[in-house]
């Protein structure tokens, strides 16, 4: 086979699977955003954009990417530069720091609601300790900031091992040589990290936080099971939309927006954290 010829053969399964899976319903989620029974229209979106939950929905979304996003990756660039350092017993600690990865959306929230819920555990140790005399309804319109933070922790337990994994692959293929050369010029280990770590793991650090933010715009099943209706997102509205009103066309719309949104993120993250031409550390 011609040399030249082979690459295209080669990513030619991948080109079809992604054409079947993904380019065609694209364009037919596109049609549907697009369009009514009279033609090309912008009305889906006027339609969703216009209802009084979509800038809540909207805000929701930003604020709890926001959150928990930073958080994750500076738990995972820790986590990741631990277990880079470790000898025995590195295999078994990233597995157990990886476990979540096994867990389920829908599965995570649940576990959570077990902790925040007025039977679960965090009442149970405030009521053995003596602070509160009755069981508090954290996840209610009377705690807003209480299902925030349940959301946003369930999240964080949840998905910064998806960081963690491609970070500790990415550092594992920075070569020795660089730390150890550091190392005898007096380099601390923090200038170390900052000088050699970070610069070269700048394609990881890419590919973690653009997959991390897609996914952060698309939460759903931790938000229904902790917040409900009390802490309504994008995602939650396209799904209302979809299967409660039977609005498919405006489901379509919204999920176009958070296409358009993740998009915007994801060549904003590229652009940060390009790696110039002709750098060194």
């Amino acid at each position: 086979m011609n040399p030249r010829i082979l690459p295209y053969v080669l990513i030619l399964p991948v080109t079809l699977f992604l054409c079947l899976f993904f380019l065609y319903p694209f364009v037919l989620v596109s049609k549907q955003a697009f369009s009514t029974g009279a033609g090309f229209t912008l009305e889906n979106f006027q339609d969703v954009t216009s209802h009084w939950k979509f800038p809540i929905s909207f805000k929701n979304t930003l604020l709890l990417a926001a959150a928990v996003v930073p958080v994750q990756l500076a738990l995972a660039l820790l986590m990741a530069t631990m277990v880079n350092g470790m000898g025995r017993g590195r295999d078994l600690v990233l597995y157990v720091w990886t476990i979540p990865l096994g867990i389920s959306d829908l599965a995570a929230g649940i576990i959570w609601l077990a902790i925040f819920e007025q039977s679960g555990f965090l009442n149970s140790m405030l009521s053995g300790l003596g602070v509160i005399d009755k069981p508090v309804s954290f996840l209610s319109y009377q705690h807003p900031g209480v299902v925030f933070l349940a959301i946003a922790l369930a999240e964080i337990w949840r998905a910064t091992a998806i960081m963690l994994v491609i970070l500790v692959a990415g550092i594992g293929l920075i070569p020795k040589e660089y730390y150890e050369a550091a190392e005898v010029f007096g380099a601390s280990p923090w200038k170390r990290f900052w000088r050699i770590t970070l610069p070269l793991l700048r394609p990881s650090l890419q590919t973690a936080l653009v997959l991390r933010v897609i996914l952060a715009f698309e939460i759903f099943a931790v938000v229904a099971a902790l917040g409900g209706t009390l802490f309504p997102v994008l995602m939650g509205e396209t799904y209302a939309y979809q299967f409660e009103l039977l609005n498919g066309g405006a489901a379509a719309a919204i999920a176009l927006i958070i296409l358009a949104i993740s998009i915007g993120f994801t060549l904003l993250i590229l652009r940060i954290l390009r790696v110039p031409k002709g750098a060194s550390i």
